[in-house]
C-alpha cells in the first residue's frame, strides 16, 4: 500500500507537542507561523489542517529541518483568537502522526511534506490486554497517591478505560509529562513498546515525587532541628555564664587533660588530640559530633600501657587450683608448667592454651582459677554463634552504630593491658560464605601479629601480646587447622564416678546449700544417693547435670519446709528440720529414674554386637544389629549414620565377604542371594566417627555364620580392607561408658596400648582389656568356642 503524503502549512512548536486525539491551545508569534495560520483559516473548514512538529532546542528562533524532531502530528485547527502584540492563540486537535519530509517556502509561508504513519492495529489476547490495563491502572494509582496536586478527574477517566489501545493513546494525550517524554511516545509505533514506555514514565515520575517529598521533609526537619539546637545552645551558654563562667570549652579541656594523664605512646596521644581538634570544630549535637565524642571516650578508656603486676608464686597457684578443682591432675600439672615458664621468661612468647573437653568438666572455672592465681583481671568472651568478623575486629567508624570489637571491648572492661581473656566456645564460631570469623581470630591469637592488632573502630595499633589468652572448646575436629595450630591443646577428659562423687561432696553440695540459704547440716546426701543421681538421672561426662539435680533437691526441701511451716519465712527462730537424702527417698525428690541399667545381653543373639562411641558430651555404648534376608546382595544401612560410618560399614562388608569363603566355608552365591540390613538403634540420634569398623564387621560375620558373640563384651576400633585394626581416640570416655554398662571384656586396638597405660585403675579395674591388631584376633575373642 502506498503511503499517504500531504504538503501542509508547517508550524514549529517550542516546549510542547501535539499527539493524535489531543486537544490543545498554543500561541504563535513568529511571522511565518502567523501567516501559516492565516492561510489555513482561509481554506474551507474540512481543509483547515496544519503540520506541527516540536523543536529539539527551544532557543532556536528560526528552526531548520535538522532542528526539528522527525515525527510530528497533522492537526485540525478548531479556533483562532487574536491577542495583543501580534500573538495568535490556536485551538487544535491532533489527528494523525506523520514523519516530516522536506521544508518548502511559498512566499512568506512555510510548508512541509507530512508522510502519514499508519497506526498499529495489533490487538493483544484478552488475558494479556487485561493484565496490561491492570498494571497501568496500578501505576496510575501509585502516582496519584504520591502527587497530591494532580487532576483527579483525569486520573479517574484513565482508570475507567479497559481497552488497552484506548488507554495507551489516552494516557499519551492527557497525562501531564515533559514534552520530550511525549515525543518519545509519539515516535513509537508498536502498541506493546508504547505501553512499556508509558510504564517507565509512570514509575519514574512516581519515584521522583517520592524522592522530592523525602528531601522536603528532611530539609524541613533539619531546619527545625538546627533552629532548636541553636536556641538551646544559646540558652545553655547563658546558664553556664550565670552559674560559674563555664563555657562549652570545658569538655574539650577535660579531654586534653585526660590525654596528658594517659599512659600511651606519642602516636596514640597525637591521634587522640587530632580527633579532639576535629570534634571542637563540629556543631554540638550533630551526628558527626556524637560519633567523634564516642570515639574519643572509647580510646581514652583503653588501658594502653597500663598493666597489673602478676603474682608468680607457683605454690599459691597450685593451692588455688586444688581448692577449686578435684582431680584433673595432668591438667593442673600442665597449667603449673605453663605458669612457671611464663614467670621464668617474664611472659615472653607464652603459648595460647586451648582447653578441650566435654561440657561441665570445668574448663571455664579453670581459667577463672588461673586468673585468680596470677592476680589478673578476668574477661570472658563468648564466641558461640558469632557470625560477623566485625564482632572481633570492630566496625568502621563511618557505619551507623559502629562500635569496637569484642577484644577491644574486653580490654576496656578489664582496665588493664594484660588481663586473662577467656575465648569461650571457640569451636562454635561461624564460618560460611558471608563471613569468616575464624580467620579474624588468627590475628588475635598469633604472637607475631597481635603486637600491633588493629581494630577497625580504633584504627590504632593495640598490643595484645601481654594478654593471656585461654580458649575452651568441646570438639576441635571441625576447627580450621591454621587457627588450631596457634594454640596448645590441653584435653580435659570425662570424670570417673569416684571423681564426680568427691566433686559433689566437696564442691557442689556446699555451693547449692549456700544458694538455698541452708547450713551444711540442713541436708545430708549419702554417697549412694549421689551415685544414684549420676547413674539414673544424668548421663554426662561433666558434673553440670549433677549440680542441677542437687539444686533441685535443695529447692524441693525448702519448699516442703515452708509448706509445713508457713511462718518460717518471716520468723527465723523456726529451725529448718534436717533432711537426709538417701537411695531410698531419691525418687521423692527427683521423680522416676530416667536411665535404667543397660541390657548386658545375657541372652546372646546372632548379629548383635556392642560397640563404644565417643561424643562431645562423653562416652556411650553403641549397639549394632545385623539381620539377613533373601535378596540380591544389597547392604541396607539405617540409624542416622554419617558418611564416615557408612564407609566403615561398606569396608566391613567387603572384608567379611573376602574372608567368608576361605575361612568360614560360606558359598559365594550366598552373598549374591542375600540382603544385609545393618541398624544402630536410636535412629533419631545422628552418629558418625571412625571407630565402629570392627564392631560392624563382627556383627556382619555373626549374621553370616550364625555364631553368637560373647556376653558382657564391647569393642572399639577401625578396620581396613585387609583386616588390620586401626587406633582410635576417646578411650577414657569409651571405657567409662563400658564400665557403667557392666561390660567385663573390652577389645581395643593394639596401637592404643600406650593410651590405656595412662588411665587409672579406677577406670580399667574390673575389666579385661584385650588388645587386637587384626580382625582374626577380634573374631577369636568375640566368638565363643561353643556357639
Amino acid at each position: 500500500m502506498k503511503k499517504k503524503s500531504y504538503n501542509l502549512p508547517f508550524i514549529a512548536l517550542r516546549g510542547i507537542n501535539v499527539v493524535p486525539g489531543m486537544v490543545i491551545n498554543f500561541d504563535v508569534s513568529r511571522r511565518k507561523s502567523v501567516r501559516a495560520i492565516e492561510e489555513v483559516m482561509s481554506n474551507p473548514e474540512e481543509e483547515q489542517k496544519i503540520f506541527v512538529v516540536a523543536q529539539r532546542d527551544m532557543l532556536v528562533s528560526e528552526p531548520r529541518l535538522k532542528d526539528m524532531y522527525d515525527i510530528g502530528t497533522i492537526a485540525a485547527v478548531k479556533q483562532v483568537i487574536k491577542l495583543p502584540n501580534s500573538i495568535i492563540r490556536v485551538a487544535a486537535e491532533g489527528e494523525q502522526r506523520a514523519k516530516i519530509g522536506e521544508l518548502m517556502e511559498r512566499g512568506d509561508i512555510l510548508y512541509a511534506r507530512a508522510d502519514v504513519i499508519e497506526e498499529d492495529d495489533t490487538v493483544p489476547p484478552k488475558l494479556v490486554e487485561k493484565a496490561m490495563c491492570r498494571n497501568l491502572h496500578e501505576l496510575l494509582k501509585l502516582y496519584a497517591a504520591a502527587n497530591t496536586g494532580i487532576n483527579r478527574d483525569a486520573i479517574k477517566q484513565l482508570l475507567e478505560i479497559n481497552d488497552i489501545k484506548k488507554l495507551v493513546n489516552k494516557f499519551m494525550s492527557d497525562f501531564p509529562m515533559d514534552y520530550t517524554d511525549r515525543q518519545k511516545l509519539l515516535e513509537i509505533t508498536p502498541l506493546q513498546a508504547r505501553f512499556e514506555e508509558e510504564e517507565r514514565i509512570l514509575a519514574e515520575e512516581t519515584e521522583i515525587l517520592r524522592i522530592k517529598d523525602d528531601i522536603s521533609q528532611k530539609v524541613s526537619q533539619r531546619v527545625e532541628k538546627n533552629q532548636r539546637d541553636y536556641v538551646m545552645r544559646e540558652q545553655l551558654k547563658v546558664l553556664h555564664e550565670e552559674l560559674d563562667g563555664e563555657d562549652a570549652g570545658s569538655e574539650i579541656d577535660e579531654y586534653y587533660a585526660a590525654v596528658e594523664k594517659l599512659q600511651a605512646s606519642d602516636e596514640v596521644k597525637e591521634r587522640i588530640n587530632k580527633e579532639i581538634r576535629r570534634y571542637k570544630t563540629l556543631a554540638s549535637g550533630s551526628s558527626e559530633a556524637n560519633v567523634s565524642r564516642g570515639y574519643i571516650e572509647t580510646v581514652l578508656n583503653l588501658p594502653w600501657d597500663r598493666c597489673s603486676d602478676d603474682n608468680n608464686d607457683i605454690a599459691r597457684a597450685e593451692k588455688i587450683l586444688n581448692e577449686d578443682h578435684y582431680g584433673l591432675e595432668k591438667v593442673k600439672e600442665r597449667i603449673l608448667e605453663f605458669l612457671a615458664l611464663k614467670a621464668f621468661t617474664n611472659g615472653a612468647e607464652s603459648p595460647i592454651i586451648c582447653l578441650v573437653g566435654p561440657p561441665g568438666t570445668g574448663k571455664t572455672s579453670i581459667a577463672k582459677s588461673v586468673a585468680r592465681a596470677l592476680n589478673r583481671e578476668y574477661v570472658r568472651i563468648c564466641l558461640g554463634g558469632v557470625r560477623d568478623e566485625a564482632e572481633i575486629r570492630g566496625h568502621r567508624k563511618t557505619y551507623v552504630g559502629a562500635m569496637p570489637g569484642r577484644i577491644i571491648e574486653g580490654l576496656r572492661n578489664a582496665g588493664t593491658g594484660n588481663p586473662l581473656m577467656l575465648l569461650d566456645e571457640i569451636d562454635k564460631v561461624s564460618n560460611d560464605y558471608r563471613s569468616d570469623t575464624s580467620s579474624a581470630l588468627l590475628e588475635v591469637l598469633d604472637r607475631e601479629q597481635n603486637r600491633n592488632f588493629r581494630d577497625h573502630y580504633i584504627e590504632l595499633p593495640v598490643d595484645l601480646s601481654k594478654v593471656l589468652f585461654i580458649a575452651t572448646a568441646n570438639d576441635v575436629s571441625e576447627m580450621q587447622r591454621p587457627l588450631l595450630d596457634r594454640m596448645e591443646i590441653i584435653e580435659i577428659n570425662s570424670y570417673t564416678s569416684n571423681e564426680k562423687l568427691h566433686i559433689a561432696k566437696d564442691y557442689l553440695v556446699p555451693k547449692q546449700l549456700k544458694k538455698a540459704g541452708l547450713k551444711k547440716s540442713s541436708i545430708k546426701f549419702t554417697d549412694k544417693a549421689l551415685l544414684t543421681i549420676m547413674d539414673s538421672y544424668v548421663k554426662e561426662a561433666g558434673v553440670r547435670g549433677l549440680e542441677r539435680n542437687i539444686a533441685h533437691i535443695c529447692r524441693k526441701a525448702v519448699t516442703e519446709f515452708l509448706a509445713d511451716n508457713p511462718d518460717a519465712a518471716d520468723n527465723r527462730d523456726i529451725k529448718f528440720r534436717p533432711v537426709k537424702v538417701s537411695e531410698r527417698n531419691i525418687e521423692h525428690y527427683l521423680g522416676k529414674k530416667k536411665y535404667l541399667p543397660e541390657d548386658s545381653y545375657e541372652g546372646r543373639r546372632v548379629g548383635t554386637v556392642r560397640g563404644l562411641a565417643w561424643t562431645s558430651v562423653g562416652g556411650d555404648t553403641l549397639t549394632i544389629e545385623v539381620i539377613t534376608m533373601p535378596g540380591k546382595g544389597n547392604l541396607v544401612l539405617t540409624g542416622q549414620m554419617g558418611d564416615i560410618m557408612q564407609e566403615s560399614a561398606k569396608i566391613a562388608m567387603s572384608h567379611v565377604r573376602a574372608v567368608a569363603g576361605t575361612k568360614y566355608n560360606i558359598d559365594s552365591e550366598y552373598f549374591e542371594n542375600t540382603d544385609f540390613h545393618l541398624h544402630i538403634p536410636e535412629g533419631a540420634v545422628p552418629k558418625d566417627g571412625p571407630s565402629a569398623g570392627i564392631t560392624m564387621a563382627t556383627a556382619l560375620l555373626s549374621a553370616v555364620t550364625g555364631k553368637k558373640v560373647r556376653k558382657n563384651l564391647a569393642m572399639t576400633g577401625e578396620i581396613t580392607l585387609m583386616g588390620y585394626v586401626l587406633a582410635v581416640g576417646g578411650l577414657k570416655e569409651k571405657l567409662l561408658a563400658a564400665k557403667t554398662a557392666g561390660v567385663k571384656t573390652v577389645l581395643v586396638p593394639a596401637r592404643n596400648k600406650a593410651d590405656i597405660a595412662e588411665l587409672s585403675d579406677e577406670i580399667t579395674g574390673g575389666m579385661d582389656i584385650v588388645y587386637v591388631s587384626e580382625f582374626e584376633q577380634v573374631i577369636k575373642n568375640a566368638f565363643e568356642e561353643k556357639n
